[in-house]
């Protein structure tokens, strides 16, 4: 396999780049971002199994996908956007990383490598409000309520369509809010859920934005990894005669459970760092995204299911307490 992985800079792209590496079946991968993403860090105890390269690639620019795509590739990962809270207050910005450089890049792979795989890890975004107990399959009808939600449902119609047409081999995954990210808060609208959690465990403050009564639909990295792993090898054939989208599977929690797993990881004095300062639009927005899906596609596929908060948690200080 040849592998390409748009967004190679951000915490997911390197973390996929990651366990390809490592992965006999990968002859070469190529990382690209924005700016030259880094060589992601080897697995603790791996060694690394293919050739490695990066670089730089504005694809909001046609003439760079095309430079970029014309390289005997057989994998792509599309991983790169602008998150949710950044696209709703920037809405040319959101619109042409999210929609136009998504335009560019399957166009140009459907004339130079028609057929190839193409990954698209769309977001629950895609929905609107739904009633509090209401379950969300592959089925039930996405109107998003924000500017971001919008622009990756109009990149999941357009892969979902070449794919019909035979032009490209395309799957979508849906991906719950994935916790707990390592790093700085990032343009998220979600990312609170990560930092009620990093921050504190970390010995410094955080906000939380929203009400502790509020459900998320939520996964560990780990599982995320490795369903994207599992999406590259989805046969055609079991995607072939029905819509090229599948929910994710992940759990579904209010804020206090995430709270309460705080405490039993990190005792009270983690939780005494989460400051409560409520914020209207950030509420808004997450509290539009629907909290509890029907992951039976996704299951028989053989995606993994995903685990209980306090080894969520647990696994994020093993995986990425070193790095602060």
């Amino acid at each position: 396999m040849s592998i390409l992985i748009t967004g190679g800079g951000g915490f997911i792209g390197q973390c996929l780049g990651a366990a390809l590496m490592v992965d006999p079946a990968v002859k070469s991968l190529l990382l690209t971002d924005v700016a030259k993403p880094s060589t992601p860090s080897l697995p603790k105890g791996q060694t690394k199994s293919c050739t490695v390269s990066t670089t730089a690639a504005d694809l909001t620019k046609l003439e760079d996908c095309q430079a970029l795509l014309n390289t005997g590739l057989t994998h792509v990962y599309l991983l790169h956007g602008i998150m949710s809270g950044a696209a709703e207050a920037n809405l040319e910005l959101g619109l042409a990383v999210n929609v136009d450089s998504m335009r560019n890049v399957l166009d140009t792979l459907r004339k130079v490598q028609p057929g190839i795989r193409v990954i698209f890890p769309s977001s629950l975004a895609v929905f609107g409000q739904t009633p509090q107990d209401f379950v969300v399959d592959e089925n039930t009808m996405p109107l998003p309520q924000s500017s971001y939600g919008a622009q990756k449902y109009i990149s999941e119609t357009l892969l979902n369509d070449y794919s019909r047409r035979g032009l490209l081999d395309g799957i979508v995954v849906r991906l719950p809010t994935i916790i707990v990210r390592p790093g700085k808060p990032s343009g998220a609208a979600s990312s609170f859920c990560s930092g009620i959690i990093r921050e504190p465990l970390n010995k410094e403050k955080s906000v939380l934005p929203v009400s502790t009564s509020l459900k998320l639909w939520v996964c560990s990295t780990r599982t995320v990894i490795r369903n994207l792993l599992i999406a590259r090898d989805v046969p055609h054939e079991a995607l072939a005669s029905s819509s090229r989208v599948v929910n994710l599977p992940g759990i579904t929690v209010t804020v206090q459970e995430m709270l309460d797993a705080l405490v039993s990881i990190g005792g009270k004095q983690a939780l005494d760092l989460v400051e409560n300062k409520h914020d209207e639009t950030i509420e808004r927005i997450v509290g539009s995204w629907p909290a509890k899906f029907d992951v039976g596609r996704a299951v028989q596929l053989g995606f993994q299911t995903d685990g209980p908060l306090e080894r969520t948690f647990q696994e994020y200080l093993d995986d990425f307490a070193s790095q602060g």
